[in-house]
C-alpha cells in the first residue's frame, strides 16, 4: 500500500494534464499511486493519460458529475494513507510530495498540510503568495490560526494540500450539493475542527490564468456554500468570522455585477467585518462603470497585473 495517493480530476485538460502528470511522475518523494478520475471529458484527455506506461497510474471514468464528485471517488478507489490533491492544469515541483510527507510525519495529529505556493497570473507573471504578517514566510509547522493565515492567500489551496484518508473518511468529503466551492467549505470544516500544517518550501504552481480564463459560468447559475452553517463558529472565532465575510462580500459584488441586488444584499446583510472603502465605492458604483471596470481588470491580469479590491 503507497503512502501517499495523488487525486486528479480530468475534465477537458488534454492540452496541459501530460505536464502535469509528468511533474508527479518526477517527485524525489516515489511511494505513491495517482489516481485520476476523468469526469466526462470531450476532449483527449484520457488518450493521452493512457499513453502513460507507468503502473503508479490508476485511470477511471465517470459521466460529468463535476470536481467534487470526481475527488470524491478518487478518495474513495485511493488505498494511501495520505490524499494528495492536485487540479489537471497545475503543477508541482519535484520536492512537493517530499516536503508534505515529511511534514506529516513531523506532525502526525494533524487534520490537514498544506505546501507553500507560486501564483500563475499570467502568461509571463508568476507571484510568489505570503501569508504574513500573520505568518513568517520561513514557518514551518502547525499554524496557530488558519484563518488568520488566509486573510491575503488561501493556505487551503486544493493543488497545495494533503489530507490523511482517516480524516476524510470521518464525514469529510466534498459536497456534491453546490456547484462552487466545495473546496473552501470542506477546508473549512476540517480546520474548524483540527490542526493544519504547512512547510516553508513553494513547491506548486497554481495556474490562475487559466483557472480564470476556463471559469464562464455565471454566479447566478452556481450552487454557493451555505455559509449558516458556520453561524455558530464564526460566534466564537473572530478570525473565521472576517474569513467568511471576505467570501461573503466577494459574492456580494458578484451578483451586483449580475444585476441581482437583491442576492447581494442576502450576502451582505451578515457582514460584520468592516468593508474597505474601496470595496464601498464598487458596492455603490453604477452596475454598466463595475462591468467596464472588470473588463479592465480581466485585460490588465493578461499582461501581469493583479490586485485584490477586498482588503
Amino acid at each position: 500500500m503507497p503512502k501517499i495517493s495523488v487525486i486528479i480530476p480530468l475534465f477537458n485538460k488534454g492540452f496541459i494534464i501530460s505536464e502535469t502528470l509528468q511533474s508527479v511522475l518526477a517527485q524525489t518523494f516515489t511511494d505513491f499511486e495517482i489516481v485520476i478520475v476523468n469526469d466526462g471529458s470531450t476532449d483527449n484527455g484520457f488518450e493521452v493519460v493512457s499513453k502513460f506506461s507507468d503502473n503508479r497510474i490508476n485511470l477511471f471514468q465517470q459521466e460529468n458529475k463535476g470536481a467534487a464528485a470526481a475527488r470524491n471517488l478518487g478518495i474513495e478507489k485511493a488505498t494511501g494513507e495520505l490524499i494528495a490533491f492536485l487540479d489537471a492544469d497545475d503543477y508541482w515541483f519535484p520536492n512537493h510530495l517530499e516536503e508534505i510527507f515529511k511534514l506529516y510525519t513531523d506532525f502526525p495529529n494533524c487534520g490537514m498540510y498544506g505546501s507553500r505556493y507560486l501564483m500563475k497570473i499570467s502568461e509571463k507573471k508568476t507571484i510568489k503568495t505570503t501569508y504574513s504578517p500573520s505568518v513568517s514566510n520561513d514557518f514551518r509547522g502547525i499554524l496557530p490560526d488558519f484563518f488568520k493565515a488566509s486573510k491575503a492567500y488561501r493556505v487551503g489551496l486544493t493543488s497545495a494540500i494533503a489530507i490523511p484518508k482517516r480524516v476524510l473518511q470521518n464525514n469529510f468529503l466534498f459536497n456534491l450539493e453546490i456547484s462552487s466551492g466545495q473546496d473552501l467549505e470542506l477546508y473549512t470544516k476540517i480546520a474548524i475542527e483540527k490542526s493544519v500544517a504547512i512547510t516553508n518550501s513553494f513547491t506548486v504552481e497554481y495556474n490562475f490564468s487559466l483557472d480564470n480564463q476556463l471559469s464562464k459560468t455565471p454566479i447566478s447559475q452556481k450552487k454557493l456554500m451555505f455559509f449558516e452553517q458556520f453561524h455558530a463558529f464564526e460566534s466564537n472565532n473572530e478570525s473565521l468570522k472576517k474569513f467568511l465575510d471576505f467570501y461573503r462580500l466577494e459574492y456580494a459584488l458578484q451578483f451586483r455585477i449580475a444585476e441581482n441586488i437583491e442576492k447581494s444584499n442576502f450576502y451582505l446583510k451578515d457582514i460584520t467585518t468592516e468593508i474597505p472603502f474601496k470595496t464601498k465605492v464598487l458596492l455603490s458604483t453604477p452596475i454598466f462603470i463595475l462591468k467596464l471596470l472588470l473588463k479592465v481588470k480581466h485585460l490588465l491580469k493578461k499582461y501581469g497585473i493583479d490586485f485584490s479590491v477586498y482588503h
